[in-house]
């Protein structure tokens, strides 16, 4: 399992907002979501390989900017088209006024079946069973 790093001040990320962090080489969006919840996932889009942290947030779910799929942030799953492959999402915790976020996916899958083959090393997870830390990544 992954240790939890501190990318952020919860201050520093106003409601509905998102921002980049790179993780161990990962690039991760942090979300905090319009029902005040913090939520990570993976920082490119299933179809079209751009940045999800330069898209919109629509209550739980995170728009990409290039052809408007939206990805639900709890399961990584797409909701519309374009994309049909979900993207990982990763466990989050607020402590003492910061945003940490680990690597270690809310499930696992092969490799194989990371979204465009950019998975980490470790694995990206591809469903939503928790595998430890807050229920479903999910914290206020």
């Amino acid at each position: 399992m992954s240790e939890f790093v501190k990318v952020s001040s919860v201050d520093d990320i106003a409601v509905g907002e998102t921002i980049s962090a790179s993780i161990d080489g990962v690039d991760v969006a942090v979300v905090h979501a319009e029902d005040g919840a913090f939520y990570a996932i993976y920082d490119e889009c299933s179809h079209a390989s751009v940045p999800l942290s330069e898209g919109e947030v629509e209550g739980c779910t995170l728009e990409c900017w290039l052809h408007g799929s939206r990805f639900d942030l709890r399961t990584g799953q797409p909701t519309g088209l374009p994309a049909t492959v979900p993207v990982p999402v990763y466990p989050v915790e607020l402590r003492d006024g910061f945003v940490f976020v680990s690597l270690s996916p809310m499930s696992e899958a092969p490799a194989d079946d990371a979204p465009n083959g950019n998975a980490p090393s470790s694995g990206a997870p591809n469903g939503n069973a928790p595998s430890g830390g807050a229920p479903n990544g999910v914290v206020k």
